[in-house]
């Protein structure tokens, strides 16, 4: 079966519902972004946007999925994703990322930002920057008629030439009715992805996710089997938002 036949496009009742659970996430991430401060535990604001989804109507989708044990992802400092809240203090001159997945009348929507815990190095914060306008160029590429690998290569691009690398092991992917769905959305460009490449077509919807790291792309899972960091243990910065592709320039769905 070809990968194009994999891929599904949304109806507009099925996108709204999404926008439904993407403007639930992006309330989450707000909250998170208000919440995350020095001593603060991983735990506690994982149980406080717990909370705060299910006031929302929606399920946060990462508890239990797969086995992962809590509703958010909470990554500090050269933790990539899939961190696992905790005791954990948050320390003043912290990064933290934050991946927040919600599902909604049976619709999905993930996103994710990486937050300065107090005051950061000139260096982290050019790292945020640099990821998050990364994710910005991506989106913007993204629409109708334009090539799947164009995403990839527009964050690859952006992201080496200010001399950082780009994640390999993990990439975006499409989303809708379950979280992980077709295609895969790599940070950057192969021959696999150049083999497979697909034209996007308007009612696709993709979660877009640039994951940089200061140092080398290598990576390792720690031994809770979740907790993916950098080998060189430098710091890393992730950003995510979920969106639809249209004829023109693609609809934010976690704003």
């Amino acid at each position: 079966m070809e990968w194009l036949e994999l891929i599904v496009r949304k109806s507009p009742r099925e996108i709204e519902i999404m926008r439904g659970a993407g403007r639930i996430v992006a309330g989450a991430l707000r909250l998170a972004r208000e919440l995350a401060k020095r001593d603060v535990t991983t735990e506690w604001l994982n149980d406080e946007i717990e909370k705060y989804i299910l006031r929302q109507g929606g399920i946060p989708v990462f508890k239990g999925y797969r086995g992962f044990p809590k509703s958010i992802c909470a990554s500090i400092n050269e933790e990539v994703v899939h961190g696992i809240p905790g005791q954990r203090k948050l320390r003043e001159g912290d990064i933290l990322s934050v991946d927040i997945g919600v599902t909604y009348k049976k619709y999905v929507a993930d996103a994710a930002l990486t937050v300065p815990i107090g005051e950061i190095t000139d260096s982290a914060k050019r790292l945020l920057d640099i990821c998050e306008k990364s994710l910005g160029l991506a989106i913007k590429a993204a629409r109708a008629q334009q090539k799947l690998s164009v995403i990839s290569r527009t964050v690859q691009e952006f992201v080496e030439k200010h001399d950082y690398s780009v994640v390999r092991n993990y990439t975006g992917h499409g989303i809708g009715r379950s979280m992980h769905e077709d295609p895969q959305v790599p940070n950057f460009v192969s021959k696999s992805l150049l083999d497979a490449d697909v034209v996007l077509q308007s009612g696709v919807t993709l979660a877009i996710e640039p994951m940089i790291c200061m140092g080398k792309c290598e990576t390792e899972v720690l031994g809770n089997k979740w907790t993916v960091v950098t080998k060189d243990r430098k710091l890393s910065a992730h950003f995510e938002h979920t969106i639809v592709i249209t004829d023109d320039e693609a609809d934010i769905l976690t704003l």
